[in-house]
């Protein structure tokens, strides 16, 4: 489980050079380990798209996976001080797939973007494991100063399509945003957050009984 609190106080805490500088809980250095990790990327995708079919189609098909191995990539330039090339990498990718994920980020195991498209993840965002992204949604700030500015994510959350998700606030373990919530307040474990504001609701069925992939906009006994 993400040691969101450690994550949060190592993003928050030092100067410019030191903030940006934490590496995802459960990651070491090294080759073999980033494999293991891009590998568990692989089999994340594979097993929550239902369209998927081969974990080799996942591989040449899937713009998320591509935007995530990317990142991977960019965050171990950036957390070994070359910023530069993180960047230009991460624009690259951004190019090539719709999706910008800054190298600063911090991204916890198996996320699966879904489609992409227009998925934005700021600098000092942390997203703990096993999180659902789908396409549109945004990770982003409220404002321009430098510290903490973006959402911290606990495990297993998911966001909606076209969600945006802004400030340095804190989305517990298993909170689902609907599409197109505007969420800027923190969403408590388990709860599931729609509208615009958004208004946070704890639905009656516990998280581990919950269909993740629903999207709980679509459900009307959030709503009442």
């Amino acid at each position: 489980m993400t040691d969101l609190r450690e994550v949060r106080a190592r993003t928050v805490a030092g100067d410019d050079s030191e903030r940006q500088h934490a590496m995802p809980p459960g990651h070491r250095p090294g080759l073999r380990h980033l494999v293991e990790i891009l590998l568990e990327d692989l089999d994340a995708a594979h097993a929550h798209d239902p369209a998927a079919r081969t974990r080799l189609e996942v591989a040449l098909a899937y713009p998320g996976v591509h935007a995530l191995w990317a990142h991977r990539l960019s965050h171990r330039l950036w957390h070994a001080g070359l910023r530069l090339p993180a960047r230009l990498l991460s624009q690259l990718t951004r190019l090539l797939t719709g999706i910008e994920i800054h190298p600063g980020a911090v991204i916890g195991r198996r996320l699966f973007i879904d489609h992409g498209m227009g998925v934005v993840i700021g600098q000092t965002a942390v997203i703990g494991d096993d999180c659902l992204l789908f396409h549109g949604s945004t990770l982003g700030g409220r404002s321009m100063t430098r510290g903490k500015r973006h959402p911290t994510l606990g495990d297993r959350v998911m966001v909606g399509a076209g969600a945006k998700v802004l400030g340095p606030i804190t989305l517990g373990d298993d909170a689902q945003v609907g599409a197109n919530a505007v969420v800027v307040k923190d969403v408590p474990a388990g709860a599931v957050a729609v509208g615009v504001p958004a208004q946070v609701r704890f639905p009656h069925t516990p998280p581990g009984q919950r269909e993740r992939h629903e999207d709980p906009a679509l459900l009307i006994e959030y709503m009442i």
